[in-house]
């Protein structure tokens, strides 16, 4: 194959490489929270500008791009629609493990999603 016809599939292919996960950091005086969102379907630009993007009321938010969401989380609500859209993600929880009994009737009820207990 020729260099120059190589490149533009190289180009392609590494757009989809890029970061298809997001990792939201958050804390106030007396809750910190830390949680992954992994992209099923939301379009790129959309989940880059508006889901990974929470506007949390007196709370430091700090945003990490990832390949993919990392291990080590007490939960995960996997194939959760977004907010009645045809949006899928999975959400990873890291921090405390007894947060599960609120996280889980939340994913399967209002999120449509199905919840794993660690990763």
């Amino acid at each position: 194959m020729r260099p120059m016809l190589l490149l533009p599939l190289l180009l392609s292919l590494a757009g989809e490489v890029l970061a298809e996960a997001c990792i939201v950091h958050s804390q106030d005086a007396r809750i910190e929270v830390r949680l992954c969102q992994q992209n099923r379907n939301i379009p790129a630009e959309l989940f880059r500008s508006g889901f990974c993007q929470p506007q949390l009321k007196d709370q430091q938010v700090d945003v990490e791009f990832v390949e993919s969401c990392p291990g080590g989380a007490f939960g995960v609500c996997r194939d959760a629609q977004v907010s009645n859209l045809p949006y899928r993600q999975d959400i990873h929880y890291y921090g405390v493990a007894s947060d599960g009994r609120f996280l889980r009737p939340a994913c399967e009820q209002n999120s449509g999603g199905r919840w794993e207990s660690g990763d």
